[in-house]
């Protein structure tokens, strides 16, 4: 089992927070399109079958539709995709609505960008789209037989209230998604969005407000049915993201293009974060990537920040006993506060917990 990432790195125009990799340089696309099925190519499935595929960004929805199907060919030509594959794709709401936008048929799930349903504060991030256009995506995919969308939600803008926060879950709830991921606002280095706030132009929301949200969130979401399966992540029943959830459980994957990474248990890399200097090496016949290899506790350290993001957390009988010994002595302090739980052997964060997890991770690590 594993799962197979493509980076799709263009975008109309930057959004005001995002610290991913992406590009403006939509002439590049038709050249980075071949280059990504020559990494394929370059970069085989040495055994199994790939379970999930997923087209991140950047925005994949900017490619033309003969773009996307020159890749999916690809994709089931180079690799064995298994027949009930989960095989995602991000797109803007803008892109969904245009008279010229089609889904390959191998997809089955499609993950927005809602961010909020404030038009004011839409423009503010620089999104493309209205609030409006997101009910007339999520419409149109349904229309299309998509019965598996996700939308991301932001909370925690500036001069947000409590109550314009709970009109953006209303809608969500609306929508009636089947899943869906929402983040407190980052100020990523490097952005615009941090600048502002460093040259004192905006104002972070208050810790207090922040948590508040993240309750209401949290409750509201648990009240509709949706199960809280992961820190930032809520899904109905039956529609939990698989290919995210290979990350959180070390499933080994394969990640094509620029600025890409790869896992297999053994090792991790990663593309060059940088358009033309991936585009010449794969042109060569190489990838131009970096490569490290996973210790014992390397391994251990990651799987403290990831599986422990999730509802179920650490499977403690995985662990060698070293490493067991470490983690339950770590761990111990912050089960009498009520902070951890130990279930059946599965050590996880309780509610309380979330709130503090950066810092109980950073306990529990062994490096």
């Amino acid at each position: 089992m594993a799962g197979l990432y493509i980076h799709i790195p263009f975008c109309t125009s930057r959004c005001l927070y995002c610290g991913f990799y992406s590009t403006t340089l939509s002439p590049l696309r038709q050249r980075y399109v071949e280059a990504l099925c020559r990494e394929m190519q370059l970069r085989p499935l040495t055994s199994g079958q790939i379970e999930t595929v997923y087209l991140g960004g950047g925005t994949p929805s900017t490619l033309s539709r003969e773009q996307l199907e020159l890749l999916f060919h690809y994709i089931y030509k180079v690799y064995p995709i298994a027949p009930n594959a989960e095989v995602t794709i991000e797109c803007n709401p803008d892109d969904v609505c245009s008279p010229h936008f089609a889904l390959p048929a191998p997809v089955n799930r499609v993950s927005m960008g809602a961010q909020t349903f404030n038009d004011g504060r839409l423009h503010f991030i620089r999104r493309r789209h209205s609030a409006r256009q997101v009910d007339e995506a999520v419409s149109r995919l349904r229309a299309m037989g998509i019965r598996n969308v996700s939308i991301d939600l932001i909370f925690g803008f500036p001069g947000e209230t409590l109550d314009e926060w709970q009109n953006d879950i209303d809608h969500a709830l609306a929508l009636q998604v089947e899943h869906i991921s929402a983040y407190s606002l980052m100020y990523e280095e490097g952005t615009p969005l941090y600048r502002m706030l460093d040259e004192g132009a905006i104002e972070e929301i208050d810790e207090e407000l922040s948590l508040n949200m993240y309750d209401t969130l949290t409750d509201r979401l648990a009240a509709a049915g949706y199960e809280h399966y992961e820190i930032s992540n809520f899904a109905l029943p039956g529609f939990r993201s698989r290919h995210n959830s290979s990350y959180w459980h070390e499933i080994p994957y394969i990640g094509i293009g620029a600025a890409a990474h790869s896992y297999d248990r053994q090792t991790r890399q990663w593309n060059v974060p940088n358009l033309e200097a991936y585009l010449s090496a794969i042109e060569e016949g190489r990838i131009p990537c970096e490569a490290e290899t996973i210790d014992e506790a390397t391994r251990y350290d990651d799987l403290v920040t990831t599986a422990l993001r999730t509802r179920e957390g650490i499977n403690v009988h995985t662990l060698t006993p070293p490493y067991r010994e470490h983690l339950l002595r770590q761990a111990q302090p912050y089960i009498d506060r009520g902070l951890l739980d130990m279930e059946q052997g599965q050590l996880h964060l309780t509610r309380q917990g979330i709130y503090v997890s950066d810092s109980i991770m950073a306990d529990l690590m062994y490096v």
